[in-house]
This record gives structure tokens, C-alpha cells and sequence, in this order.
């Protein structure tokens, strides 16, 4: 190792594992930094938490961008490209790590980092429901302890030199793309490219998202952005019930009941969801629900219970074909 030192910052120390080429770059809001890292812990073993070359895409951050780890920012900011450092760290800037970790794993497990059924932040979350959902960051969420952080600086952008996507958006650039994306979503829908639809909606849902988890759940603002994200969630699904993926809707349109029972177009294209997986009941239920709601809605509903029935009775006529040719 080529060289220690303290930087100016409390509870952190750095070691020079591997020189950086050029000078120091250019951090300013909006820079985006590409980088590897190691975290272990700091015991005699120093046990590997998580390692990102296993995952062997580097890891990406936007400078004043209100990443949760915030002492990661001011690290890599006393680095050079190229260069590999190991940082210790004392508990006093690893008390997030666990939350920010979980979303990492989740993303290398190909899964969503946002989850659409978890209406609370992180910690109230840890709280709720007692896991993480990984046994070493359970425990280090109870216990929290100094970590070393080995970084590897890859690649410096500045705002100028990259295409920002909707995670690299500050929460002020969040709010006005959700309209857009909400925009072209609706128009790719009217065109039939219901695939292309879903992605502006999620794009825009993530937006929010991010906004919400720095709200307090349950006051004015967040339920704001959660009436705003219901909106989006079920045009969302009324692009999956065109391409027949009738249990994700079931899925999200559930979770919104569950949370606001008064949406009266939850129950509508869940009805329509259980109508297409055969679910008779179910659907006649959430039908019944759409006209306690709205009963200006009588005619519409009334369509769809025809079309129900008689749906049910050709499925129950090919049932009996079926069956009578087995037997």
C-alpha cells in the first residue's frame, strides 16, 4: 500500500492501494462517477459483505445528487481515475449502509430496488416487518459497526457528457419528467405499443418513488405522490391487460386496494383481470364493489357481467367436451 493518510473528515481514514493517473477530477453536481467497490467488515478475517466486480457491472452515483450513503460521495471525491483505495470508516458514516446495500443485492438478484408493496422508508420497513431480507445486514442494522469501503474509481462524466436517466435526476428534474414520461406513455398506449407504454409509466413510477422515500409516510406529501403514483401504476396496468399479463395486474391492483380502498378503477380493472383468468366470483365482487362507488357506472358494469356470463358458460360447455372425451 503506497501511502495513509487522514482526510478531512471525521471517523475516516484512507490507504492508497493503487495510484489514480491525471490530476484530480472535476466533482460538481450532477458529475457522474462509475466505480467499483468492496465492503467487509472489520474483523480478522475482514469478511467480504459485498463485492460489485462479482456482480461485474461498476457501480454508478451522481454527485449532490442525495445519494443515502453520503460519505461514499465525498470519498470518491478524493480520488483519481484508475486509482483503488480502502477507506475505514467509522459507525458514525455506515449507519445507512445496510439500506443501501439490500437495494444493491436486489439489483444484482435482477429485481426491482423500488418495491411497488413496501409503502414505508427503508428503516420503518426494518422496523414493520423485522428483516431485511439478508441475515448479515439484519444484523448489522441492529449492531451497526466500522466498515472498509476498497473503492476502484473507473470513470468521471460531467453533466454535459452523458445522457441522464431518471435515477441521475436531481428530485426537482424527477418531478417535471413524471408529466412527460405520463405523456408519452399515453400516447404510445393509443398507438398499440402497449410494451413501450409500460416503460414510460415505470420510468415515471420510479421518479416518484425516489421522492417518496424522503417523505414521512402517511402525511400530506407523500400521499400526494402516492395518489400521483396510483394513477400511473394503473395505466401501467391497463397496458399489461392488453398484453394478457393478467396476474401482474392482479398483483398491483390488489396492493392498492389493500392501501386505499376507494380507487373505484383498482376494482374495475382487477374485475377485468379476474374475468380473464377465470376468476367468476372474484370478478362479480369487485364489479358489485365499482357500483357501491359509482353507480353511474350501472351501464358499464352491466356490459361486463353479460360478457362475463357468457364467457363462463363457454368455458363450462368446452369443460364438459373436454371432459367427456377423457372419460
Amino acid at each position: 500500500m503506497d501511502k495513509t493518510m487522514l482526510l478531512n473528515m471525521e471517523g475516516v481514514k484512507k490507504t492508497i492501494v493503487h495510484g489514480g493517473s491525471d490530476d484530480l477530477p472535476r466533482f460538481i453536481t450532477g458529475t457522474k462517477v462509475s466505480f467499483h467497490f468492496r465492503t467487509m467488515l472489520c474483523d480478522e478475517d475482514r469478511t467480504v459483505l459485498d463485492d460489485s466486480k462479482k456482480v461485474g457491472v461498476p457501480m454508478e452515483v451522481v454527485i449532490g445528487n442525495m445519494f443515502k450513503l453520503e460519505i461514499w460521495e465525498s470519498l470518491l471525491c478524493s480520488m483519481r481515475v484508475g486509482e483503488v483505495a480502502e477507506f475505514l470508516c467509522d459507525v458514525i458514516h455506515t449507519g445507512l449502509y445496510p439500506i443501501v446495500a439490500k437495494s444493491l443485492r436486489r439489483i444484482a438478484e435482477g429485481k426491482d430496488p423500488v418495491d411497488w408493496h413496501v409503502h414505508t422508508c427503508g428503516m420503518a420497513n426494518m422496523f414493520a416487518y423485522h428483516s431485511l431480507g439478508y441475515p448479515d445486514l439484519d444484523e448489522l442494522q441492529k449492531e451497526p459497526q466500522p466498515l472498509i469501503f476498497v473503492l476502484e474509481l473507473v470513470k468521471v462524466e460531467q453533466p454535459n457528457e452523458y445522457n441522464r436517466e431518471s435515477w441521475a435526476l436531481s428530485d426537482e428534474e424527477r418531478m417535471k419528467a413524471v408529466p412527460i414520461l405520463h405523456g408519452e406513455g399515453n400516447k404510445l398506449f393509443k398507438l398499440g405499443r402497449y410494451e413501450a407504454a409500460t416503460n414510460k409509466y415505470k420510468e415515471a413510477i420510479i421518479c416518484l418513488k425516489n421522492i417518496q422515500t424522503k417523505e414521512k409516510a402517511w402525511e400530506v406529501p407523500w400521499l400526494k405522490l402516492e395518489k400521483m403514483v396510483h394513477t400511473l401504476t394503473l395505466n401501467y396496468c391497463q397496458c399489461l391487460l392488453k398484453m394478457a399479463e393478467y396476474y401482474e395486474v392482479l398483483e398491483h391492483t390488489t396492493d392498492i386496494i389493500n392501501h386505499h380502498p376507494g380507487v373505484l378503477k383498482a376494482y374495475f380493472m382487477r374485475a377485468k383481470a379476474h374475468m380473464e383468468v377465470w376468476n367468476e366470483e372474484q370478478a362479480k365482487a369487485d364489479f358489485q364493489k365499482v357500483l357501491e362507488l359509482d353507480l353511474s357506472m350501472a351501464k358499464v358494469v352491466r356490459k361486463e357481467l353479460q360478457i362475463l356470463h357468457m364467457r363462463m358458460e363457454e368455458k363450462r360447455d368446452e369443460d364438459k367436451i373436454t371432459y367427456k372425451g377423457m372419460f
